[in-house]
């Protein structure tokens, strides 16, 4: 009986360890020993026929030898004891010593285990360092730990390090690795694992070649996956959903579901999958439809397919679906999963259904992490910020979704310096923030208009390497333009690594905001060439730059491309742009008949707009009739009284202008004052228009004299200078 060593070595040492188990008894003693030389990694397990089938009998000597050879091949020492059996006292001392550092190399290596699996990584790393040997095994071990707590840049560098050591890797080795490059998302790492792959001949192992198509799936190359996936010798299921994933994630669904109808075997994983991936794109429909599809055959559905459902759900308006698939996980069974509850959860508070979030909550016996953190979202999200701050304290462990949560509340509700204060005490928590909790910290800023916050969050953006990242470069980009440093907004812009279509609108409005509309403009033509097509937003800007900048006629051909060349349909702020840029430009006539064409879309902002226009260029008639259905439609506001009163007064309508003002008074809308604010180390100073300052003496000697200096002939010879 042959053995072939190639499907040895592809299998490893244990499976060869069989063979030698079976052949010992019909295999003279010279044809064993080549084989066992032939082996790529033995184990103890391995020599074991040696001293057990006569090969050795009587000869200490060489079968110490041959366990020494184990030894330095990185033999994986397991009963030890049994193995050395009877050795004569000349070779007790060796037999000790073997004894000995088997024992403490495997007890060690399953002490790495251990305590990776408790969570203590760090501890398990300091032991795997202190080791004075390490096997194959315990490289695996430590690895394997790495991989499996997400862990990915340490495995990466624990790999490279295993190469320098001069260790062969296997292919737990191999899987481990490349699972965390996939996970990381190193491509180039990965391509560096699968060439070492192929230098080691383990090309054609299927674990291997499944982490392959995984590892270029989750790197977004689907082609490269189904390249690795179509030379495989063997294939079975998670192979196939490995091929599946990475189509889903690159979302060709043609060619997802053109691998899910070939399975020979479609499991709930695979169904899951696709589910998942038309759930992610907002395709409920397609969900839907393959739930139903899934029910009619073999499979059942499980937590993940009710988990991607109600989360395709949440994205339609209608409550219907929604509560039809949770009807249906109570009457499945799958209501007490908790998994699945979150996912409702996280379905009725984006509904703002208040009530039905938080008794859904209480009925969860043990709430996940994640529990807590969507009840958190669902407060902040429905404006109940002292609710989500009530929940957060009660929250027995708090990661960095809990803190990135409540600074994205507080800073969508309006509350940015408690956004502020919230990231400080994250920071002294020593939890480093992710990219979305410094774009949210961001944004905060930029609506804050603080130029100095807004430059220390910078700061630790560049520091932890995130300036790259488009969700954080959007936000850089946002909040310099709100601060009026365009310079920097654009240098920003050109430091993210990969655009996306908010990084191009983002600095398209930062210079339509100051009226910049050539620079506008070019950042328009570098989108279109880039391959991206713009959106409602994009137009947005487009407008804005044009209507500050007074180009009316580019602004009006943008407007008609917009619906000729994309096909969008414009809403309520395309109308109100090109009111306020036809308005700007005094074709007043022009603007209120194009609020007469859009008028089921029209808006205050439209309204707003056109009266300010008739207030700029004096005309009373037009702007009367503006004015006053600008106060029918939001008596409560006081824009309306207050624009069309001026209107009166600069023609010299007093009458008209006080009528306006009484019923103003009448229906009990007074006007706000005016604020403005400076910047004054790193705090910002905020005066409203009136008496009410708590320093107004103070306030009115300095003015007086400002005033006094300003006036002095030697002030205006200095400035000169």
């Amino acid at each position: 009986m042959l053995v072939d060593m190639g499907k040895a070595k592809e299998c490893g040492a244990d499976v060869v360890e069989i063979r030698l188990d079976y052949l010992k008894d019909f295999n003279p003693s010279h044809h064993l020993e080549t084989i066992i030389k032939q082996c790529p990694l033995p184990t103890l397990f391995t020599y074991r026929p040696k001293w057990e089938g006569g090969l050795y009998e009587g000869d200490d000597s060489r079968r110490l030898d041959a366990l020494r050879r184990a030894m330095e091949l990185g033999a994986n020492y397991i009963d030890v004891e049994l193995q050395l059996g009877s050795t004569n006292e000349v070779s007790f001392s060796f037999s000790h010593e073997i004894m000995t550092c088997t024992q403490n190399l495997y007890h060690l290596t399953s002490k790495i285990t251990a305590l990776a699996r408790s969570g203590q990584i760090t501890t398990a790393r300091k032991l795997f360092d202190e080791m004075s040997q390490r096997d194959i095994v315990t490289w695996n071990a430590m690895l394997s730990s790495y991989s499996k707590l997400g862990f990915s840049q340490q495995g990466m560098e624990l790999f490279t390090d295993m190469r320098i050591s001069g260790l062969r890797p296997d292919h737990f080795s191999f899987t481990s690795s490349l699972s965390a490059s996939a996970d990381a998302g190193e491509l180039h790492f990965g391509r560096k694992v699968h060439a070492l792959v192929v230098r080691f001949g383990y090309q054609f192992s299927m674990p291997v070649c499944n982490s392959l198509v995984d590892m270029y799936g989750k790197c977004l190359l689907p082609s490269r996956a189904s390249r690795v996936f179509e030379e495989m010798e063997q294939r079975n299921e998670v192979s196939w959903c490995a091929l599946l994933f990475a189509y889903v994630k690159f979302g060709d669904f043609e060619s997802g579901c053109r691998v899910f109808n070939d399975m020979p075997n479609q499991i709930e994983v695979a169904w899951n999958i696709l589910m998942a991936g038309f759930s992610r794109c907002g395709q409920t429909e397609m969900c839907m439809n393959l739930f139903k599809k899934m029910k009619a055959s073999t499979c059942s559905p499980d937590v993940w397919t009710y988990t991607a459902l109600m989360s395709a759900c949440s994205e339609l308006a209608e409550p219907f679906h929604g509560c039809a698939v949770h009807a249906c996980i109570v009457r499945s069974g799958w209501s007490s999963a908790v998994a699945v509850k979150n996912s409702v959860l996280s379905y009725y508070a984006k509904l703002s259904c208040h009530d039905d979030a938080v008794k859904i909550f209480e009925s969860i016996s043990s709430p996940t992490q994640v529990s807590w953190n969507t009840m958190i979202d669902a407060h902040m999200k429905m404006g109940l910020v002292h609710e989500a701050l009530v929940v957060f304290q009660r929250a027995p462990e708090k990661n960095m979704v809990s803190w990135t949560a409540m600074i994205t509340g507080y800073m969508r509700n309006g509350h940015e310096k408690q956004a502020l204060s919230f990231f400080v005490d994250m920071t002294r928590n020593l939890l480093l923030p992710d990219d979305f909790t410094l774009g949210a910290v961001l944004h905060a800023c930029s609506n804050l208009a603080v130029l100095g916050h807004g430059r220390m969050a910078h700061c630790c953006v560049v520091r932890l390497g995130f300036h790259s990242y488009a969700y954080v470069g959007n936000g850089l980009v946002n909040m310099y333009a709100k601060c009026g440093n365009l310079e920097e907004s654009f240098r920003a812009f050109t430091d993210i690594s990969d655009k996306d279509l908010v990084s191009w609108n983002a600095m398209l409005f930062g210079f339509g905001l100051h009226g910049c509309a050539v620079k506008a403009l070019k950042i328009y033509d570098d989108m279109v060439t880039s391959g991206l097509k713009p959106d409602r937003v994009t137009f947005i800007g487009l407008l804005m730059a044009c209507s500050h900048s007074g180009q009316i006629e580019r602004g009006q051909e943008l407007f008609k491309s917009m619906v000729l060349v994309h096909g969008l349909t414009p809403e309520a702020d395309h109308v109100a742009c090109m009111v306020d840029l036809l308005g700007r430009g005094g074709h007043l006539r022009q603007a209120s008949e194009l609020i007469e064409e859009y008028s089921k879309t029209i808006t205050i902002t439209s309204l707003e707009a056109l009266l300010g226009a008739c207030a700029a260029h004096g005309d009373v008639r037009l702007g009367a009739k503006v004015g006053e259905n600008l106060i029918l439609m939001q008596p409560e506001k006081e824009v309306g009284y207050m624009m069309l009163s001026n209107i009166y007064c600069e023609s010299g309508k007093w009458k008209e202008a006080e009528k306006i003002r009484k019923a103003m008074r009448e229906q009990g809308v007074r006007k706000k004052p005016g604020c403005s604010w400076v910047e004054v180390g790193n705090r910002v100073m905020m005066f409203v228009a009136g008496w009410s300052h708590l320093q107004m003496k103070e306030l009115c000697v300095l003015l007086n004299f400002l005033d006094f200096e300003i006036r002095n002939p030697s002030f205006i010879i200095f400035e000169n200078y």
